[in-house]
């Protein structure tokens, strides 16, 4: 049995695979042929953080795919009010076929995959955010991309951040991340991708000079500075992370047709200006939309391993 929890868990061959079932799923979606891959299993969804692609992404997705979505709330389940997580693990996984888990600490969501006995799948914790790179990689073969050349510009101290890393480090492309000083990614996380890519042949680069990173890269992406729970360093985010802004200027750096993405919610005129975000929204809401389909591709390819 295999969990999705970060994506250094798994072979770029693995990897391609899920991909390749996102995409096969996708088409047949959109032919309005629904395969029912997980027919009549149920996937329990455990939110300690709020959602809106991550909850309606998975709960489609499992009733496209033949089965049920269970939403949990940590409001509306013992886990809110105390019980141990390897309790809360050893309960509902007796009961469901799957488990997403959206929640804080990764800690949080390896001590439920330790005591689980079905597959888990990382919706987001502090530290990665592994669905939402699937998606990525996805809307980048999709938008004619085969050799990312991706710049990163913004908080290194992040999910996203992080899971680029793994991402780049595990595929073999080129990912250059800029952050400003003292918001540079984890030291821990570097050194694993680093060690990656000395096997997969990726390029990887760190400045504190945005336009260094986005000059002649393909793929520009961002995220938000102020990420859930940080809302009470706002003010001094705003400040440190000024001349970070993903605008027509710097975007203009980039190749001629390059993409821009971001995993959203996008707050305009800080991390990106209005102009690039709607003059790209084409590649932003595919990638939104995409969510859907990878995630999918996920769930099926765990079920097909889960005696493996």
């Amino acid at each position: 049995m295999r969990h999705f929890l970060s994506l250094k868990d798994f072979t770029k061959t693995e990897l391609l695979e899920m991909i390749t079932l996102a995409q096969k799923i996708k088409k047949e979606t959109k032919a309005k042929e629904f395969v029912p891959y997980m027919e009549k299993q149920t996937l329990g969804m455990i939110f300690e953080k709020s959602s809106t692609r991550t909850r309606v992404s998975f709960e489609v997705g499992i009733y496209q795919l033949g089965g049920v979505g269970l939403f949990l709330s940590s409001n509306d389940i013992q886990l809110g009010r105390g019980e141990p997580m390897k309790d809360t693990a050893r309960v509902i996984s007796r009961m469901v076929d799957m488990v997403m888990i959206r929640t804080f600490e990764h800690t949080k969501i390896e001590e439920f995959a330790e005591y689980s006995k079905v597959p888990v799948i990382n919706g987001l914790t502090d530290s990665y955010h592994p669905v939402q790179l699937m998606t990525d990689y996805l809307t980048m073969l999709e938008s004619g991309i085969e050799n990312p050349i991706v710049a990163y510009v913004g908080d290194g101290k992040n999910n996203m951040t992080h899971s680029w890393l793994l991402l780049a480090s595990k595929m073999g492309f080129e990912l250059r991340v800029s952050t400003p000083k003292g918001y540079e990614c984890d030291p821990k996380v570097v050194e694993i991708a680093l060690e990656l890519a000395k096997e997969s042949g990726a390029i990887l680069t760190f400045s504190h000079d945005p336009k260094e990173v986005v000059e002649g890269a393909n793929v520009v992406t961002t995220d938000t500075w102020v990420s859930m729970g940080q809302e009470d360093e706002k003010e001094e985010r705003i400040e440190a992370f000024n001349g970070y802004i993903v605008d027509e200027k710097l975007m203009n750096l980039a190749q001629k047709d390059a993409i821009f993405l971001h995993c959203l919610p996008a707050y305009r005129g800080l991390e990106v200006s209005e102009e690039i975000f709607e003059k790209h929204s084409e590649s932003i809401f595919l990638e939104a939309e995409n969510r859907l389909h990878a995630q999918k591709g996920i769930m099926v390819w765990l079920n097909q391993h889960k005696n493996k």
